[in-house]
């Protein structure tokens, strides 16, 4: 089941009006059939890896907290990882794993190929693994006691508003809303639908038809001409924002109809003024789980600076990864880790001082630059694989190559400049919240340029969303 269908449209009332309708004890039970039923539309046989990643962290939290010596921790701590990446790594990175080698066997002739498996990567298996590895990791540290309601626990891991996509929560914020019991409230269900509606417009209307003239693009770079290359590396750019940035909305408001207030994930990553600024905006929840269970252990900032730097490389190589099964994505992650240890030692060298930092000429370059940095990078994550990234990367930099363009529709054009005009008020706040403080007749007339935006701009195909490969 995806946001963007009819489907979920009337499964998400009913689900909320039951919600409220049932009596508090009986209302894990509705949402936690609610989350599994959400997540068996996608494949049935998946369920067994869902239900066998849960059942293997409640266990060794539970023993986790029965034995207090720290051997003994530990090792339910290896049961929980080598399970759960065991998992991981089987879905969604045995075949590259076994393609890199028998590139290398190959090259070599070192003797016949491994073969492959043939396997459908399950639908949000990185992110529901990292959310309930999270909860063990916090259980070994003694920041959080076990889970004894398997219930609960189980409601925690496959809520189902984040399961398939984020954001990815921490047991110790959401956990205890899920056990609260939450009154009807006018302003929680207002304040959902309002966010629900935005996100649809920003990925049924944004993000979809943006990807029309990308995935055009990206059948063949080589037909098109350099300025056709830089228009979709724009575009791209802004597809997957409006994409992610979408489910994630949508997200937060189903959640905030039912009184659970899920952790924003985007704050407009594209104002930022460094690569440093756009991952504190970008992905939030991923990025502070990066920083929380693989920088901090490392030894994060308090080591010498060849191993802070060492520390924040791998930070970012492991980020691109966990994004694909492909070098392009590990290459991605590795240039991030190199420009923000560049940034850090620029920073060091020319200091900018509090009147430069408040010119608005100083800052308008500084988020150009940071913005076609991250666009010339986005190059790699949309390629197919290295050969195709290697094309678009030189019809961008021979304006003299000839080739077929790629005209912009002029509603296309407009709608996509009211999304970047309200992605620039929406700057440190959120669209609930922006719309909340204005007048009625302003609030509705958005409402009925955003209803009539989905109805008229948008296709009969359903995209899936960009983020549920991952």
């Amino acid at each position: 089941m995806i946001f963007n269908s009819i489907q979920f449209i009337i499964f998400l009332p009913v689900v909320v009006i039951l919600y409220y309708l049932l009596p508090f004890k009986y209302r894990w039970i509705l949402l936690l059939a609610a989350s599994y039923y959400f997540y068996l539309c996608w494949n049935v046989n998946y369920i067994v890896l869902l239900l066998s990643s849960t059942m293997i962290d409640y266990v060794c939290a539970i023993m986790m907290d029965r034995y207090h010596n720290k051997r003994s921790k530990l090792l339910f701590l290896w049961i929980s990882a080598f399970s759960n990446f065991g998992m991981l790594f089987t879905f969604k990175y045995y075949n590259f794993f076994i393609d890199s080698i028998n590139y290398s066997l190959n090259f070599f002739s070192l003797g016949s190929p491994i073969p492959f498996i043939e396997v459908l990567l399950p639908v949000g298996i990185s992110f529901y693994i990292f959310q309930t590895f999270s909860y063990v990791v916090d259980v070994y540290q003694g920041n959080q006691k076990a889970e004894k309601h398997f219930g609960y626990f189980a409601l925690y891991v496959t809520y189902f508003p984040q399961l398939v996509a984020g954001p990815i929560e921490r047991y110790t914020s959401l956990a205890p809303q899920l056990q609260t019991k939450h009154t009807f409230e006018y302003k929680n269900l207002a304040n959902g639908l309002r966010l629900v509606l935005f996100g649809l417009f920003i990925k049924m209307v944004i993000a979809d038809n943006l990807c029309l003239y990308v995935d055009r693009f990206y059948k063949d770079p080589a037909l098109f001409n350099s300025l056709t290359a830089w228009k979709i590396m724009i575009l791209y750019s802004f597809q997957i924002y409006s994409d992610f940035h979408g489910y994630s909305t949508v997200a937060i408001g189903s959640a905030l109809m039912m009184g659970v207030h899920l952790m924003d994930n985007f704050r407009t990553p594209y104002l930022s003024k460094s690569i440093g600024e756009f991952w504190q905006r970008w992905h939030i929840s991923l990025s502070t789980w990066f920083r929380d269970y693989l920088y901090f252990p490392l030894g994060g900032n308090k080591v010498r600076y060849s191993r802070w730097a060492f520390n924040i490389f791998i930070v970012f190589a492991v980020s691109g990864l966990w994004h694909g099964a492909n070098w392009t994505f590990v290459i991605w992650g590795c240039l991030y880790g190199i420009l923000y240890i560049v940034e850090k030692k620029i920073n060091t060298i020319i200091h900018w001082n509090s009147k430069q930092n408040t010119s608005n000429l100083i800052n308008g370059f500084l988020v150009l630059k940071n913005f076609l940095l991250v666009s010339l990078i986005w190059v790699l994550f949309r390629s197919q694989n290295l050969s195709q990234a290697k094309t678009v990367f030189l019809g961008l930099i021979n304006p003299n190559k000839i080739g077929d363009d790629i005209i912009l529709e002029w509603q296309i054009v407009v709608i996509f400049s009211i999304f970047l005009f309200l992605d620039y008020i929406l700057y440190n706040t959120r669209f609930d919240i922006w719309i909340d403080t204005k007048p009625s007749f302003v609030r509705w007339l958005i409402y009925g340029i955003l209803i009539l935006s989905v109805i008229a701009f948008t296709g009969t195909e359903n995209f899936p969303f960009i983020y549920f490969q991952f």
